[in-house]
């Protein structure tokens, strides 16, 4: 699977946010996008994932060539594309398991023997060091930030998308969780071969990650790209030279 940006304007209620973007991710590429607060990074991966309130004013995005420009959400999920939220939304009454179980079904339309998913479940959780108790809660509901982002994670391993986007896993996390949510997306994309877009303020969670494009995002571009070198530079001078 190939996701291809091409000259993607974004806006939100009339202003322009995203202002021009190239991106190629192809399945099985790790890429990460670092930026300053502001840049576009979080609009750009909702419009991947085909938010309602945003609105592509010019450019497309095309999935192995053809555009996905015009689909829906959900249609953009069975073909394989994944968001991980930055701020997860807690739904009372709606449990995670029956949330998992309904939309791996939705996605794959080959849904798991039940006991087959619970064991496949709870050797996710464990990975993730996750509580099982939170297994048997509503959809985040009084789980910490922490364990929300565990839980999305949980949510990639099942619903097991071609590419992946993961929009800032490792904020709020302490060191200990960054550790064990970025091994386990590392874990996740190599063995099965995702194509990944990691979006982080920090450094410290590719530590964990083995990414071989960097791009930096400012003002609604892509002001440069490059491998791990970036890092460095980065973390010594900040966003102002990029």
């Amino acid at each position: 699977m190939k996701l291809e940006i091409i000259d993607l304007h974004v806006s939100i209620d009339d202003k322009e946010i995203v202002k021009g973007v190239n991106l190629t991710i192809n399945q099985g590429e790790a890429h990460v996008i670092m930026g300053p607060n502001g840049s576009g990074k979080t609009t750009l991966a909702k419009a991947i994932m085909g938010h309602p309130l945003l609105k592509v004013t010019k450019g497309d995005m095309l999935v192995d060539g053809k555009s996905i420009k015009e689909m829906k959400a959900n249609e953009r999920a069975k073909l394989g594309i994944f968001l991980q939220f930055q701020n997860p939304i807690e739904v009372e009454g709606l449990g995670l398991l029956n949330f998992l179980n309904t939309a791996r079904g939705a996605i794959t339309e080959k849904p798991l023997q039940y006991k087959e998913f619970i064991n496949e479940i709870k050797s996710a959780s464990k990975d993730l060091g996750m509580k099982e108790e939170l297994i048997g809660r509503s959809l985040n509901h009084g789980f910490s930030g922490g364990e929300k982002k565990k839980a999305e994670v949980l949510q990639m391993h099942i619903l097991n998308p071609k590419i992946a986007i993961l929009d800032e896993p490792d904020s709020g996390l302490d060191i200990d969780a960054v550790r064990i949510v970025a091994s386990n997306i590392d874990k996740l994309q190599k063995e099965r071969n995702m194509g990944m877009l990691v979006i982080t303020h920090y450094s410290r969670i590719l530590e964990y990650l083995d990414p071989k494009f960097i791009h930096i995002m400012k003002e609604g571009k892509i002001a440069r790209e490059g491998g791990k070198e970036l890092i460095s530079e980065i973390e010594k001078s900040g966003y102002s030279d990029a």
